[in-house]
């Protein structure tokens, strides 16, 4: 995996427990918390959460683009001045939750609607690389920003993350007013123009990166298993540019090699992690794919995706319990969740076999669906025990540890929007159900020989 292709290297309320109408109601009360949480329902803590960090990619947005800052930090100045950078795949992330917004009444249609269509201007007409984005950019100018120096053009997977959303939008406006047509088709456009099949650089496999300067200079093939799914099934699904079915079986599923029989705390892995024998990835893998693409009863020739996201979840939780290292407030009803994100000594990607004592909230709050109970037991515990250490004016912070008593006032993009977007999926199902009524992506599902309760 390209480590959390996003900052590896880089240092890097009650708002109202009923959704508000107005953003502006709530402006000077949205960074305070209740003092006891256990008075709240489930529905309204899961309403607190979600509203609060909706507002990372409304209010938080670059204003320009109306995109995804990679980062924002409330404890000092941005590394490498670096406020004005979008980032692509965490602006997917955002605007699946800026659907979650409107639907909940966070913002209003009209104001959801202006923002949308504010984004779909400025993604036609920033650079693109045969027809993928890159993974930021410099949102007032529009200019590509390098991830690495040959990392300058095309991120598949990056792209595979917003156009996930791409889909959401159009399903979500197609039948609605003028103004949501019109966005809707502009979303449409967008993901048609994207040349999946020139990622394959006529081989069997999708290739991550790809420049006009470097050509496949990267050369870094996007196989099983990590975050990359939806790349795979974006890329069969086009109507336009798709791959080939074998591109999925020798690329992505390698030939059946995906498959695995080990367990870990007895619990089935059932996949082959891209990582150490034995040993499984950081939690967002179970995350990113599935914002849209719903894993619950997906099975393949090689995999149960449901069965595997939530017993990476599982693991999670039972190595909080067994708590080897004695690391302070973990527990299946406390702390636990290990994922790439912001660490003491940098940004690292954590899980059970390179645990540096740090939680990211993302990693349990993200995986509600497959863990409802302990998820939004985690969730009580941080409001009930750590409090304004951990929640601030976006939310929970991306990362805190209790042993090292670290808790810096930071958020990264790519971890804030999936706890909006999977919540919505636990709570109402509402994305899952707008991407998986696409109807390429039911042909593409079925193209590549998927089983799904979703599928007609």
């Amino acid at each position: 995996m390209k480590i959390r292709t996003l900052t590896i290297g880089l240092l890097l309320s009650v708002a109202g427990l009923q959704a508000c109408q107005n953003t502006q109601k709530t402006e000077n009360k949205k960074d305070s918390i209740s003092a006891d949480s256990i008075s709240l329902s489930n529905d309204s803590l899961m309403n607190k959460i979600q509203q609060q960090t909706f507002q990372y990619f409304w209010e938080g947005a670059e204003p320009t683009s109306g995109l995804a800052r990679e980062r924002i930090h409330i404890d000092g100045e941005y590394p490498q001045n670096d406020q004005n950078v979008v980032t692509t795949g965490g602006s997917g992330f955002g605007i699946m939750g800026l659907v979650v917004g409107m639907e909940r009444g966070y913002i209003t249609k009209k104001e959801g609607e202006e923002r949308l269509n504010n984004i779909m201007d400025y993604l036609a007409k920033i650079p693109r690389f045969k027809g993928a984005w890159s993974h930021w950019y410099f949102g007032d100018t529009g200019k590509v920003k390098a991830f690495s120096d040959k990392d300058n053009g095309g991120d598949l997977v990056e792209t595979a993350f917003l156009t996930q959303s791409l889909i959401v939008v159009r399903e979500y406006f197609k039948n609605g007013s003028e103004t949501q047509k019109e966005v809707a088709k502009k979303a449409d456009e967008l993901w048609k123009g994207i040349d999946w099949n020139h990622y394959t650089n006529g081989k069997n496999v999708l290739l991550w990166h790809w420049s006009p300067t470097h050509d496949f200079g990267m050369n870094h093939p996007i196989q099983g298993y990590d975050e990359c799914l939806i790349t795979y099934v974006l890329a069969a699904s086009s109507p336009t540019h798709p791959i080939d079915t074998a591109v999925y079986n020798q690329g992505w599923a390698r030939n059946g090699k995906i498959k695995s029989d080990l367990k870990k705390f007895e619990i089935p892995i059932g996949i082959k992690h891209n990582a150490k024998e034995g040993q499984v990835g950081p939690l967002f893998w179970a995350h990113y794919s599935f914002l849209g693409l719903n894993p619950i009863g997906l099975k393949d020739q090689y995999v149960d995706y449901g069965q595997v996201v939530e017993n990476h979840a599982r693991i999670n939780i039972a190595y909080a319990e067994e708590n080897p290292r004695k690391f302070k407030g973990y527990g299946a009803d406390k702390a636990w969740g290990l994922t790439a994100s912001y660490s003491i000594t940098g940004y690292d990607a954590h899980h059970p076999d390179n645990d540096k004592s740090v939680i990211s909230p993302t990693a349990a709050l993200s995986s509600i669906p497959y863990t409802p109970k302990e998820s939004l037991s985690f969730a009580r515990y941080l409001f009930n025990h750590l409090g304004d250490k951990v929640w601030g004016k976006y939310g929970f912070y991306d990362a805190f540890s209790e042993t090292e008593n670290w808790y810096p006032q930071r958020y990264l993009a790519i971890d804030q929007g999936p706890i909006v977007v999977m919540m919505e999926n636990y709570r109402s199902g509402l994305i899952w159900n707008l991407f998986m009524q696409a109807p390429e992506i039911q042909d593409g599902l079925k193209k590549l020989g998927f089983q799904s309760p979703n599928l007609k």
